[in-house]
């Protein structure tokens, strides 16, 4: 069964922002579903899902992404393909649009998993993805955060799928923790813990605090159960009640398993996502 989810990040919104957010879930996943009736991967379908994100100024990712400290912008992503358990990610990167797309290229070159910085920035001219000054992504929203010295603790966008051919495919992209030290990557670009995709478990994308999910390897861990049959929709709670036991921590999850079926779960305040498959046969919205 083919399926895609994708996730806006967890934590709190405004009246104001929920209206575009739950518009651009939406107009993510139809991008991902287009990908996979076309026959397409579930791969190539995270990637432009998270695209679209990335786009939208309304989440914390790619144009929209929040910064640091110093007032800079720098961004995390990875990407996951379960069939060959090939994996991309980028960390502290700035001066692309979209961090997804230069996770990818990590991906496609297959040297390495995770690059940061400038190295991983100049991997975007080999790969025919265009730069841009980093201030182009800089929101006047993102200043306000930053003059006021708050912002979203953790969000973060993502989405995983299954495609016609049973593979699974995972990706997160975010701007971070609002104010925080330069050079600090949090899960979003750590395989196994905010992304993972394995074709025998699932493929799952998280958002929350960083570094209480890697700590637990929140996604890989989450996946080993549906990896033994159970309802995804289960696990993402169970593994995020195991989270806030363990460190305290609140935070969201999508899981999709072998089977297609897809789990939703956040013990934040709020947290939009939406939804399709062959089983739906429309997008659906939660949150």
């Amino acid at each position: 069964m083919r399926a895609i989810a994708v996730h806006g990040g967890a934590g709190g919104e405004t009246a104001e922002e929920r209206a575009p957010r739950r518009a651009g879930l939406a107009r993510a996943a139809e991008a991902g579903w287009e990908v996979l009736a076309r026959g397409g991967s579930a791969l190539e379908a995270v990637v432009e899902a998270v695209v679209v994100l990335e786009d939208d100024p309304h989440f914390n990712a790619g144009l929209g992404s929040v910064l640091t400290v110093e007032g800079t912008l720098e961004m995390d992503a990875s990407v996951m393909a379960g069939e060959t358990l090939a994996a991309g990610a980028v960390g502290a990167v700035s001066g692309v649009a979209n961090p997804v797309r230069l996770a990818h290229a990590v991906l496609a070159e297959g040297r390495e998993v995770l690059l940061v910085g400038e190295a991983a920035a100049m991997l975007a001219a080999r790969h025919g993805l265009p730069r841009c000054p980093p201030d182009a992504l800089v929101t006047e929203e993102a200043r306000r955060r930053w003059r006021e010295r708050r912002g979203p603790a953790g969000e973060t966008v993502g989405a995983v799928a299954r495609d016609p051919s049973g593979h699974v495919a995972a990706a997160t992209s975010t701007g971070g923790v609002a104010g925080k030290r330069s050079g600090r990557v949090g899960d979003s670009a750590v395989i196994g813990a905010g992304t993972y995709a394995d074709d025998r478990l699932g493929a799952g994308s998280a958002t929350g605090p960083g570094e209480a999910i890697i700590r637990l390897c929140l996604v890989r861990s989450a996946l080993e159960l549906t990896g033994r049959g159970l309802d995804p929709a289960w696990v993402a709670q169970h593994a995020l009640v195991e989270l806030e036991r363990r460190l305290g921590a609140a935070a969201g999850l999508i899981l999709v398993d072998v089977a297609g079926r897809v789990g939703i779960a956040h013990t934040t305040e709020a947290m939009a996502a939406a939804w399709r498959s062959d089983e739906t046969g429309r997008t659906l919205l939660v949150g």
